[in-house]
């Protein structure tokens, strides 16, 4: 298998994952997975397209990934990694498909509206 380069999006994160084979090295913008996300569920949802799969061990990982937040960010290399996946395997399409991996977020933040606190509430209304 040569290499294969796929993208995921969420929000605002974007993130570009290469995957080849290899011994199962994950590398996060030039930092280890357990550096980058700290958190256990984080983890978990970065690697969740593998458990169907049964491990990483067959393949080697470089993400680089820019924009949004943590969670965000997590959730962009989710739909990444199991993009990549199912180009080189097709039969995985039906399992990612049910899981929902393969589904991108499409929810943004809405934009702040003049005359508006935010994007729709109002200001505080006095009566007097």
């Amino acid at each position: 298998m040569e290499e294969t380069v796929a993208t995921g999006r969420r929000k605002t994160a974007v993130a570009s994952v290469r995957l080849r084979t290899g011994t199962g090295k994950i590398d996060i913008n030039g930092r280890a997975l357990n550096e980058y996300f700290p958190l256990e569920i984080q983890r978990q949802v970065v690697l969740a397209p593998f458990e169907k799969l049964g491990g990483v061990q067959k393949h080697d990982i470089i993400i680089r990934v820019n924009g949004g937040g943590v969670e965000g960010q997590a959730i962009a290399i989710r739909l990444g990694l199991a993009r990549a996946l199912v180009e080189n395997q097709e039969d995985l399409r039906p399992d990612f498909k049910s899981a929902g991996f393969l589904t991108r977020d499409s929810r943004k933040k809405e934009r702040k509206k003049y005359g508006r606190a935010g994007a729709r509430k109002r200001f505080q209304f006095s009566k007097r």
